[in-house]
């Protein structure tokens, strides 16, 4: 099993597809328990959230200053990880924290890499909000910061999809899962992982990534278990050092 993990959930996949709540509550007790199971069997985890099932920059009327829009964005994040917070201690008793780029008096920690770093080895759950503080970067870009700054062992995106495909599915029905798949190739065929800046950061460190669905029960507990896990729930294992396979 991974000894430290940084797990990326969108703010989307926290209302649970619905375009008319911004959360699902049964879908985030299940998820804060299967991170609290993760924790108890000795995997570090700290989290990033998203913002979309609130606010999107890039969804701001055309008039609309880009930068405020995506000033909105970052303080959407953190409502959602005030509201995780709370998932976490009324579903499983386990304290987690918000730590933001910046201060937001009395509601979060300001990130501190050894105040962090303290809090990971107590089994405190940081959830990182606010982005990097900065507009025009998108939320997967401090995954991969912190990711690095943390020594983490691998990055996890939960997505909505089960695994990276080799085009976009929605467009081509010849579309290919994969088992694993190199940095090379997600850059070259610009695949669908995330943002390529973050990706290009998490490979310069050698930190692989792991794509998973989300929605699958299990799945987190599986993906770090490591590749073995991967495979078991159909995820993608990407990395500078494997070979392009499908399933």
């Amino acid at each position: 099993m991974f000894k430290r993990v940084i797990i990326k959930i969108s703010g989307e996949q926290l209302a649970g597809g619905s375009e008319f709540e911004h959360f699902d509550g049964e879908f985030l007790k299940r998820i804060v328990t299967e991170i609290d199971k993760i924790v108890k069997l000795g995997c570090q985890v700290c989290l990033v959230v998203g913002g979309g099932n609130i606010w999107r920059g890039r969804d701001a009327e055309s008039s609309m200053d880009k930068a405020k829009a995506h000033h909105m964005g970052m303080l959407a994040t953190v409502i959602n990880a005030i509201y995780l917070t709370e998932q976490f201690r009324t579903h499983t008793g386990r304290k987690a924290i918000v730590m933001t780029p910046f201060d937001v008096n009395g509601f979060t920690t300001q990130y501190n890499l050894d105040v962090t770093r303290m809090y990971i080895e107590q089994g405190i759950v940081p959830i990182f909000a606010g982005g990097s503080g900065q507009p025009f970067l998108s939320t997967d870009t401090i995954v991969a910061i912190r990711a690095c700054e943390l020594n983490v062992d691998a990055v996890l995106y939960g997505k909505t999809v089960n695994s990276v495909y080799d085009k976009d599915p929605r467009k081509n029905p010849d579309a290919r899962r994969m088992r694993s798949v190199s940095y090379s190739t997600v850059f070259r065929d610009n695949l669908d992982v995330a943002d390529i800046a973050a990706l290009s950061i998490t490979r310069s460190a050698g930190l692989p990534s792991i794509v998973f669905g989300i929605a699958i029960e299990g799945a987190m507990l599986a993906v770090c278990e490591g590749v073995a896990g991967v495979e078991k729930v159909g995820g993608t294992y990407i990395s500078s050092d494997v070979e392009d396979v499908y399933y």
